[in-house]
């Protein structure tokens, strides 16, 4: 189920440091929803973006843990598509790449926003990188400003 996100509801980042990370398949809808959220992130103040293209989806979390573990940052956005084929090749790599997120997640402290998408045909990866308020890339945007903003209210 796809829901419309409201990008006037995001709390103010000024001064985070976000890196974005993004698998090369798929890559004329991954870079839509990676721009989205990259233009959404300069507008609420975000001061230092890093964007990574990486080979796949699989890769992401080693990415995300190499640069987590070299320099701070206040979240680290990861954009991916794995199409469902023939075979369970993917179920294993999205199975692989949500549990790999979660222990870079837990053990670096540091907060990942997975925009992975599942998706059985191009059609839904073309509805969640369109030029609306569906594009993933506002709600990848949307939940890093949110946790950045409960971590300096709450930690600080």
């Amino acid at each position: 189920m796809q829901i419309e996100q409201n990008p006037d509801v995001m709390p103010s980042m000024k001064g985070a440091k976000i890196a974005i990370l993004q698998a090369s398949w798929y890559h004329e809808y991954i870079d839509k929803m990676a721009e989205k959220c990259a233009s959404l992130l300069q507008e609420a103040g975000c001061s230092e973006l890093e964007r990574h293209i990486l080979p796949g989806s699989l890769e992401l979390p080693l990415a995300a843990q190499s640069l987590m573990r070299n320099s701070k940052y206040d979240a680290v956005i990861c954009f991916g598509a794995i199409m469902k084929g023939e075979t369970y090749h993917f179920d294993m790599i999205m199975n692989m790449c949500a549990d790999g997120f979660n222990k870079v997640m837990l053990s670096e402290g540091v907060p990942i926003i997975m925009e992975v998408v599942p998706v059985s045909d191009v059609a839904q990866l073309i509805a969640r990188s369109g030029d609306d308020n569906f594009n993933k890339g506002i709600e990848a945007a949307i939940a890093a400003a949110r946790i950045i903003d409960w971590r300096r209210q709450t930690l600080s």
